[in-house]
């Protein structure tokens, strides 16, 4: 095969250049220029000041910038990839060296009921030849043709990375042609990681959706058991929830029950084909507070969608989300049916967690995480019984900070810095009795002698939902009664020893 260029009959440097979307500048020994690709700088601070945000309704409008070192949380690719990877059927491609698929790939719980295509890397793995000869394009095209030849996937992501930005690789352009050519679609999705933080590669992830995705098919009518007499059925779709450790499975019998069909999803447990059919969702949920808030904007300014951002953790935020549905939907049937569900799967779950919340009563606990479970998860321990000393707001937005503060008072401890030396000096001072964060963190809280439990994307049990909650509770109890604490938090058995003999 002839080089990706010559094979696209274009130079792809030009083109860009005509099209806007290269920045020059000079080179490092003065002669000629160098081409950056991709997003244009309009396009990156339209995502970064996005209107739906809670940003825009100061004085100073848009979130902040990168600054240097800000994407050690995680890039702009880091966060693209995470939000698509749970579209179980679609080849994830990444373009760039092998380490950006390497040291990214499977760190998030996320499952699938069905296809498992999503689970298996693959990488156009640039070496320093493929940069220096400029054939970053043909490896693309090549890899594409076998994620096609070899899975026939239902459609192929490609995500742009630092190096092909930089050389300037046309992203797509190729696609665009490798989609003609097999005739299965192939979406770019150019998130570079130098573009910013991993908030913003969420969006980016979005706006590739919407722009290429979204609204290219219309969705199946309603299987014929659904048809219940009385039950008019509703098409809904959920947007930044992503099936963490089967988290989904918890809410969809719930949402079955009401009969409202879940046609769409961004992205947990989905197919390419649901994501197709977002469109035509009668009301969305933001589920991950802003992560993808531009898509809901998005939906609803181009097709009338009503949206409101909701939780899935706690009793009384699943039990808010229903009746958000409900609210949103023209059917005047559905608000007592919601109650009724509410009401009975109140009583049951309450009576589930009644042992347990005897158990949990008065622990003191730390949370550090951010983004809507800053809020949503202190709920839920509240409702365990358990008293939240702190919590942590890294990535939460002004109104997140609101939620926690109606949630813990106005004197609610907010921890934006969470290095170990911080977190332990909270834990001494509020004598708090168990940390809960995200799989880094663990190592403090094990150092500390300190009872951990992981509440991040890496983990492996499902806290949504109202079954969620007792799986939470059960989790918090057994890590809280372990026998290994007393026995570590001991004199160690040869230290006594010692004592006794010099006495």
């Amino acid at each position: 095969m002839t080089s990706g260029a010559a094979e696209l009959g274009r130079d792809p440097w030009r083109r860009g250049l005509a099209r806007g979307l290269l920045h020059r500048f000079p080179s490092v020994d003065g002669f000629g220029e160098v081409p950056v690709v991709a997003i244009t700088a309009r396009e990156l601070a339209g995502l970064r000041d996005e209107p739906a945000c809670a940003h825009n309704a100061k004085a100073k409008s848009g979130c902040a910038r990168p600054k240097p070192g800000a994407t050690a949380g995680g890039c702009a690719f880091d966060g693209a990839q995470i939000a698509l990877l749970p579209i179980a059927d679609v080849a994830h491609i990444v373009h760039g060296p092998i380490a950006c698929a390497g040291s990214s790939w499977d760190n998030r719980g996320t499952r699938s009921s069905g296809p498992a295509l999503y689970r298996i890397g693959m990488t156009t793995d640039l070496t320093e030849q493929d940069i220096i000869m400029g054939r970053g394009e043909k490896r693309l095209i090549h890899a594409i043709r076998q994620a096609i030849d070899s899975y026939a996937p239902a459609a192929v992501f490609v995500y742009n990375t630092c190096v092909p930005a930089l050389t300037g690789d046309d992203l797509d352009a190729v696609c665009a042609e490798a989609a003609r050519r097999w005739g299965t679609p192939v979406v770019p999705v150019d998130a570079a990681g130098f573009y910013g933080t991993k908030n913003l590669g969420n969006r980016i992830a979005g706006e590739a959706m919407v722009r290429h995705v979204i609204g290219t098919r219309e969705p199946d009518p309603p299987p014929a058991d659904s048809r219940r007499p009385g039950v008019t059925v509703h098409d809904i779709g959920l947007v930044g929830e992503f099936n963490i450790a089967g988290e989904l499975w918890h809410v969809t019998p719930l949402f079955d029950q009401l009969g409202l069909r879940v046609v769409g999803t961004l992205s947990g447990d989905a197919r390419f084909r649901d994501v197709q059919c977002l469109h035509r969702a009668e009301a969305l949920m933001m589920v991950c507070s802003k992560a993808m808030i531009n898509v809901a904007r998005k939906l609803h300014d181009s097709y009338g969608m009503p949206w409101f951002e909701g939780s899935f953790y706690g009793v009384a935020d699943v039990s808010a989300a229903l009746r958000d549905f409900a609210r949103l939907l023209d059917d005047p049937a559905l608000p007592a049916r919601t109650e009724a569900l509410i009401a009975r799967e109140e009583a049951r779950i309450d009576a589930a967690l009644a042992p347990w919340r005897r158990r949990l009563a008065g622990k003191r606990a730390l949370l550090y995480t951010g983004g809507v479970k800053s809020w949503s998860v202190v709920a839920a321990l509240q409702d365990l019984g358990l008293e939240v000393v702190a919590t942590g707001t890294r990535k939460s937005t002004e109104e997140d900070k609101a939620r926690i503060r109606q949630l813990m008072g106005e004197d609610a401890v907010m921890i934006d810095d969470g290095n170990p030396r911080a977190l332990l000096e909270i834990v001494r001072a509020e004598k708090v009795d168990v940390l809960i964060a995200g799989g880094r963190n663990m190592y403090t809280a094990l150092k500390a002698k300190l009872p951990f439990l992981d509440i991040n994307q890496e983990r492996t049990f499902a806290y949504a939902g109202y079954d969620g909650m007792v799986e939470l509770a059960r989790q918090l109890v057994l890590t809280l009664d372990s026998p290994i604490w007393p026995l570590v938090r001991a004199p160690a058995p040869w230290a006594a020893t010692g004592a006794e003999a010099a006495a």
